[in-house]
C-alpha cells in the first residue's frame, strides 16, 4: 500500500508540474503575440537645420582684377665691355657693387701706353702721306707747264716747216732745208707725247698720294679708337652690378668687366594664359594699355607702384605657355630689378555683374538660393571672370537674393537651413554680443501642455526640467525654447 501510496503522489507532482509548465508557455507565447501584433511606437522626428553662411547678390559696376606674378627689370641694362687688352691702371671710386655713377663719368683705365704709340705712328704715316701728296701736286703742275712749252715748240716747228714748203713752192726753198724743218717738227711733236706721259703719271701719283692719305687717316682714326677704348666711361646715370675688375688686374678685348643697369627706368614682366590674355585685348584685336598696380611685402612693409601695359612678347618661347607682357612702370621708389611682385591688372568695366565667393557656385554653374522657409533652391548663374577667390557672376533674376557661400555634399535642393549673414558672423568673431532672443507671449491651453510635458519626461534631469519650468512660468517664453520642446511632442 506504501508502494501506491507513493506512485501515484509522484505521479500527482509529475502532472501538476506539466499543468504549470503549459501554464508558463501560454502566457509567453501570449505575451510574444501580443508584442508581435501590437504597433510599434513612433518618435516624432525632428528635421535637420544646417548653419549656413550666406552672401548677398548684388548687382552692380565690377572693374575685374588679374593678380599675377612678375618680376621686374630695368629698360636700360649695358654690359660694360673692354674694347682692347690690357693692365688696368686706374679705377673710379665709384667703380664698385652698387655704386652709383653720371653719365660720362671714367670707371676704369686701361694702360694706354701702346694705344698711344700706336697713334704716334700712325700720325706719322700720315704726315708722310701728305708730304708725298704735295710733292704729287707740284709734279702735276710742272708737268701741265712742261707740256704746254713742248706744244708750244711743236707749234713753231710746224710754222717754219709750212715757210720752208711755201719757199720751196715758189723756188726758193732747197730739199735739205725741208727735210731738216720736218725733223725737227717731228721731234717737237715727240717732246709733247713725253710730255703728256709724264703729266699722267703725275696724275696717277697724285690719285696714289690721296689713297695713301685716306689710308692713314683711317687708320689714325681706328688707333684714336684703340686709345679712347683704354677709358671706360658710363653711358647714362645709373648703379653698377656684376663689378669684375680691380686696378692691377689685366683684361683681354671684348671681356665683360660690369653692368650698368637704371634702377629708376624699370618695367615689369608677367605672363598670362591665353584666356587671360583675350580678356587684355581691345575691340580690334591690339593689346590694351590698361593700368596695372605693382605690389611687394618687404619684411612687412608694404611696396607699391603704378604703371600701365607697353606691350608683349613676339613669340611664346621654347616650353612655355600663354603671353609674356610687359608693362612700364612710373615711378617705383624702394623697387630692384629682379623683384618678384604681385601685379594687379585693372580689367575694363562691367555692368550688371555681381562678386560672391567662387565656393558659392558649383561645377554646373550652380548656386544654391535661400528661398521660403529657409529652404534651398538651385538657380542658374552665368560665370564672367574669376578674381582670387572670388567669381564674377551676372544674374539679374536673383538680385539681392542670399545664396549659399560655401557649397558641401550635405546641401542641395529643398534642404532647410539656418542662414548667417557676413554681418553676423562677423560680429561674432569680433565677440559683439548675441542680438536678444525672439519671445512670445503664450496662452494658458499652451503653457499647460508645455507644462505637462516637461513634468511627465522621466528622461530629462531635474536641474533642465527645473529651468525650463521656471521659463514657462515667466510672462514671456523665448520662441526657441517653445519650438524646441514643440518639436519633441510631435506637436
Amino acid at each position: 500500500m506504501r508502494f501506491i501510496r507513493r506512485t501515484l503522489t509522484g505521479i500527482f507532482l509529475m502532472s501538476l508540474t506539466f499543468a504549470f509548465l503549459a501554464y508558463a508557455g501560454s502566457i509567453v507565447f501570449g505575451a510574444v503575440q501580443a508584442r508581435m501584433s501590437a504597433e510599434p511606437r513612433s518618435f516624432p522626428q525632428r528635421e535637420s537645420v544646417i548653419a549656413v553662411n550666406v552672401a548677398t547678390i548684388t548687382p552692380g559696376d565690377i572693374a575685374p582684377e588679374l593678380q599675377i606674378f612678375g618680376e621686374l627689370r630695368s629698360r636700360q641694362s649695358l654690359d660694360l665691355r673692354s674694347s682692347v687688352g690690357g693692365t688696368v691702371i686706374a679705377v673710379s671710386e665709384s667703380f664698385v657693387e652698387g655704386g652709383r655713377v653720371s653719365e660720362g663719368d671714367v670707371l676704369v683705365q686701361i694702360d694706354p701706353a701702346e694705344a698711344e704709340a700706336q697713334v704716334a705712328r700712325v700720325a706719322a704715316d700720315l704726315q708722310d702721306a701728305l708730304a708725298a701728296q704735295r710733292d704729287a701736286d707740284r709734279a702735276l703742275q710742272l708737268s701741265i707747264d712742261e707740256l704746254a712749252a713742248a706744244e708750244a715748240q711743236a707749234a713753231l716747228r710746224e710754222t717754219a716747216l709750212q715757210r720752208q714748203r711755201d719757199l720751196q713752192a715758189r723756188g726758193i726753198g732747197t730739199a735739205p732745208e725741208i727735210e731738216a724743218a720736218e725733223l725737227a717738227a717731228s721731234s717737237a711733236e715727240q717732246t709733247v707725247l713725253a710730255r703728256r706721259q709724264s703729266l699722267a703719271q703725275a696724275e696717277a701719283q697724285i690719285d696714289q698720294a690721296a689713297t695713301r692719305a685716306a689710308l692713314a687717316e683711317i687708320n689714325l682714326a681706328e688707333a684714336q679708337r684703340t686709345l679712347d677704348g683704354t677709358k671706360i666711361t658710363a653711358a647714362f646715370d645709373g648703379t653698377l652690378t656684376a663689378v669684375g675688375v680691380s686696378r692691377g688686374g689685366r683684361v683681354t678685348a671684348n671681356e665683360q668687366i660690369a653692368q650698368l643697369i637704371d634702377p629708376a627706368d624699370l618695367e615689369v614682366s608677367f605672363r598670362v594664359s591665353a584666356a587671360q590674355y583675350a580678356t587684355l585685348l581691345g575691340p580690334d584685336g591690339s593689346l590694351r594699355a590698361a593700368p596695372v598696380r605693382i605690389g611687394l611685402d618687404v619684411s612687412g612693409v608694404d611696396l607699391s607702384a603704378q604703371g600701365v601695359i607697353d606691350r608683349d612678347s613676339a613669340t611664346v618661347g621654347e616650353g612655355q605657355t600663354g603671353r609674356l607682357i610687359f608693362a612700364r612702370i612710373d615711378d617705383a621708389p624702394g623697387f630692384r630689378p629682379g623683384d618678384f611682385v604681385t601685379v594687379t591688372v585693372t580689367q575694363p568695366v562691367i555692368g550688371g555683374v555681381a562678386q560672391i565667393p567662387a565656393s558659392a557656385v558649383g561645377a554646373d554653374m550652380t548656386v544654391l538660393v535661400v528661398g521660403e522657409e529657409d529652404r534651398l533652391v538651385s538657380a542658374q548663374v552665368e560665370l564672367i571672370a574669376r578674381q582670387g577667390d572670388d567669381v564674377i557672376i551676372r544674374a539679374p533674376d536673383l538680385a539681392g537674393a542670399a545664396v549659399v557661400a560655401a557649397r558641401t555634399p550635405l546641401l542641395g535642393a529643398g534642404i532647410k537651413v539656418r542662414p548667417i549673414s557676413p554681418e553676423a558672423l562677423a560680429a561674432a568673431t569680433r565677440g559683439d554680443p548675441p542680438p536678444p532672443p525672439e519671445m512670445v507671449v503664450l496662452d494658458d491651453d499652451r503653457r499647460a501642455r508645455l507644462v505637462a510635458f516637461i513634468e511627465g519626461n522621466q528622461f530629462m534631469p531635474d536641474e533642465a526640467k527645473s529651468r525650463i519650468l521656471t521659463q514657462l512660468e515667466q510672462p514671456e517664453v523665448p520662441a526657441s525654447v517653445i519650438e524646441r520642446i514643440e518639436s519633441r511632442m510631435g506637436s
